[in-house]
């Protein structure tokens, strides 16, 4: 997986340029910044090379970036929130072009400790590209050290995340990780490579198709595989039961029954929802008011719909995590988003607060819930990527994580 990678604390900033692509992909409404856990992540590494003595340049991409250079996914918002918390000036260049005659001036301009903080990378169209070498080049012609301190796009081979760095090194420069990285690698690698046993791996969410080669690759690393969510129906139907309405996906069925015959022949415990909360239909609005029954699992009614795991399965399910050593989690149990089908995922939740074990939330849904339930400082890491914590989790290899120099 490549976790021997050289992090800010092996390399000299000292009066060299030093570009940090972080990850101020935070969500905005009406210009402010209404979560600023990403923003406070990407502090410790900031802080190290500023005191340190280096002319930290930062960039990351915002939103989508679907229609163009607009004001409402400008990182303008980001360079105000970091001065408040750095204590200092954040000189933000608010060039479209990112890289362009402003950013040089500024560059050229910084003294020891400085920070200036480019445009959304996603305003350059090539950021995403195959294209992108005339992008990564001008990146890598603003810096001496390049580190990549954003895990969440550390999945994407995009110029800012990957295409900088064999600019950077074939100019004779060093590629390293920040502390957020570090920190993604150590919990997740040695998660799936080298658990402290028994290791349970939880998994939820709405498709088995989103989650296929995750559930292969923990079936052989985990001891028990718990899987819940609305992914869990297409394993029930597999199993020959009635599940209603319930969300199916048929084509991952054969998958499915593969999936429990490979857990009993590698003597794995694979565990699905004895009992299940069902409703007439989805909850429309996803918040508003819902009434629900219980049923057992072989007997959801042809005319209802299973949308969060039942009071037995809550209880199933928390039991197997109490002995644990090691637990993983992605993917809430049901429509968490609903104070009624909200129960499953608190329960594990709640389970996973209460364990000694080291307990790591895969980004996503799951972080989302367990910061929202108010259970993340019982958490030993949740992860700050959604999808590069699910291809982790998968064992396939990151580009960002592969792109930085071994130590």
């Amino acid at each position: 997986m490549g976790l021997n990678k050289k992090s800010v604390d092996d390399i000299q900033a000292a009066g060299k340029r030093v570009l940090v692509r972080c990850d101020f992909n935070v969500p905005l409404k009406n210009g402010e910044i209404t979560d600023e856990t990403r923003i406070v992540a990407a502090l410790p590494t900031i802080q190290k090379l500023v005191n340190d003595g280096g002319k930290v340049i930062l960039c990351s991409h915002l939103g989508k970036v679907k229609n163009g250079p607009n004001e409402g996914e400008s990182l303008a918002p980001v360079a105000k929130r970091l001065s408040e918390k750095l204590g200092k000036e954040v000189n933000f260049v608010a060039d479209y072009n990112v890289t362009g005659a402003d950013a040089t001036a500024a560059v050229a301009a910084m003294k020891e400790g400085d920070v200036v903080l480019l445009q959304n990378t996603r305003f350059r169209g090539s950021e995403e590209t195959k294209n992108g070498e005339a992008f990564s080049k001008e990146l890598a012609d603003l810096c001496d050290i390049y580190v990549c301190d954003a895990f969440g796009s550390s999945h994407r081979a995009h110029a800012s995340v990957a295409g900088v760095t064999d600019v950077v090194r074939a100019k004779g420069g060093e590629c390293a990780v920040g502390y957020l990285m570090q920190k993604e690698i150590n919990f997740l690698g040695n998660a799936v490579e080298n658990p402290v046993r028994p290791f349970v791996a939880i998994l939820g969410g709405a498709k088995v198709a989103d989650k296929l080669n995750v559930i292969n690759n923990l079936l052989e690393k985990c001891d028990t595989l718990i899987i819940g969510g609305g992914m869990a129906f297409t394993f029930l139907k597999a199993k020959g039961y009635e599940i209603g309405k319930s969300l199916v996906d048929n084509e991952k069925l054969d998958y499915c029954k593969e999936m429990v015959e490979k857990a009993e022949k590698l003597g794995k415990k694979l565990l699905l929802p004895v009992d299940t909360t069902v409703a007439d239909s989805f909850p429309d609005p996803i918040d508003g008011p819902i009434e629900v029954s219980y049923v057992d699992a072989d007997k959801i009614p042809a005319d209802k719909e299973g949308l969060d795991i039942g009071p037995k399965t809550a209880e199933l399910y928390a039991d197997a995590v109490k002995s644990a050593k090691t637990v993983v989690w992605n993917g809430p149990m049901g429509v968490f988003e609903n104070p009624t089908l909200a129960a499953g995922t608190i329960a594990v939740a709640k389970a996973l607060a209460a364990t000694d074990a080291t307990t790591i939330i895969g980004g996503g849904d799951s972080a989302a819930a367990v910061n929202q339930l108010g259970f993340a400082d019982k958490m030993s890491h949740i992860s700050t990527g959604g999808g590069a914590s699910l291809e982790f989790l998968e064992g396939k290899e990151l580009p960002g994580v592969v792109a930085a120099d071994d130590k």
